[in-house]
């Protein structure tokens, strides 16, 4: 675990058990040089605890490269509630997560992630005043969406020289709140889309509004399209993927998508645009801790339409220095966090 922490530059990692409501939770902060820590609460079944400690340590990291890059005065952070086998009384479980949060005395923020919606955070509300994303606040998913549709139309604009999205394909992997919203966004602008999930009633939908032809999900790394728009799970770029992918660009809202950071150069060898998740699928985030800063919706969207901006600055970049585009973004990131824990330390 120690090791993993050292890999990641986590600072700290907070444990809870609640036997009354069968809360496991872990909360990972990775810094907090540049404020409170924020990042989502997922809440998943996981087979191996030590899977659930992997992915709190790799998230929150992820999250502190996604606020340094969008210039939000937060570190990063992340929490893992591991679902339950048997039957539970979720208000209560979250209530609970609320009351642990509270003992970090507000160095931690929470919001929704995967497995958490505006209800549970309503809930964890009534136990801390350290949460966004209530029903008073709203769902982040449509912002996601839409700076990965920015995204999207940044790296069309850099890899294949488009303007525009009419025409272009795009295959997408998960069609949950944030991958749904992206399948419209890029059917209003005129895409051809590939999709797949787990779920045959959300394949329908897409099949039924935006005229999406499905594939299996095995399949999706094969779909011989433009762009490959992964909103599922994350660590689906590895060796066997890459060798079956035949796209051009790779820009989605999935967290952690390179098993290893060798893949985002693989990625690279092939001549393939990765778009840094962290970067384009920040929208989310910068709802999240705008809202909670009681910023306008306006101020809010503004600075998320600046991820097209933001992504093509990495991509000139990485290509000046001929560089992969994911370690260009890290070292982006690392400096921005460095340069505002030293300040932190000074003061």
């Amino acid at each position: 675990m120690f090791k993993q922490m050292e890999s990641y530059d986590t600072q700290r990692l907070h444990f809870c058990h609640d036997a009354e409501t069968d809360l496991k939770a872990i909360i990972a902060i990775h810094s907090t040089g540049r404020g409170p820590a924020i990042g989502g609460c997922r809440f998943i079944p996981y087979s191996q605890e030590n899977d659930a400690i992997t992915d709190a340590i790799r998230l929150a990291r992820g999250m502190s490269y996604k606020a340094a890059l969008a210039g939000l005065p937060h570190g990063g952070a992340k929490s893992v509630l591991i679902m339950p086998e048997y039957d539970f009384d979720r208000a209560a479980l979250m209530q609970s997560f609320g009351q642990f949060i509270n003992t970090l005395n507000g160095e931690y923020i929470t919001a929704m992630d995967s497995g958490t919606q505006v209800t549970d955070m309503d809930q964890i509300s009534r136990t801390t005043r350290w949460v966004t994303c209530t029903s008073m606040s709203g769902d982040p998913s449509p912002y996601t969406a839409l700076g990965v549709f920015e995204g999207i139309k940044a790296s069309t604009k850099f890899k294949l020289g488009k303007d525009n999205l009419s025409g272009v394909h795009v295959s997408i992997q998960g069609l949950g709140h944030v991958g749904y919203e992206v399948a419209r966004l890029l059917h209003q602008a005129g895409a051809r889309l590939t999709v797949t999930d787990l779920d045959n009633e959300r394949i329908k939908l897409c099949q039924q509004n935006f005229s999406a032809h499905a594939v299996d999900p095995d399949e999706i790394y094969k779909v011989n399209a433009d762009v490959f728009c992964p909103c599922g799970l994350g660590a689906i770029i590895n060796t066997q993927h890459i060798q079956q992918l035949k796209v051009a660009i790779i820009a989605g809202s999935a967290n952690n998508q390179l098993a290893e950071d060798k893949h985002g150069d693989m990625l690279n060898d092939k001549g393939i645009l990765y778009s840094p998740d962290y970067l384009i699928n920040a929208g989310g985030l910068i709802f999240v801790a705008l809202q909670y800063a009681n910023q306008p919706h306006a101020i809010i969207k503004q600075k998320v339409l600046q991820i097209h901006h933001s992504l093509l600055q990495i991509y000139q970049e990485a290509e000046r220095s001929n560089s992969s585009i994911h370690r260009i973004a890290d070292q982006k990131a690392e400096a921005i966090i460095s340069a505002s824990e030293k300040l932190h330390s000074a003061a």
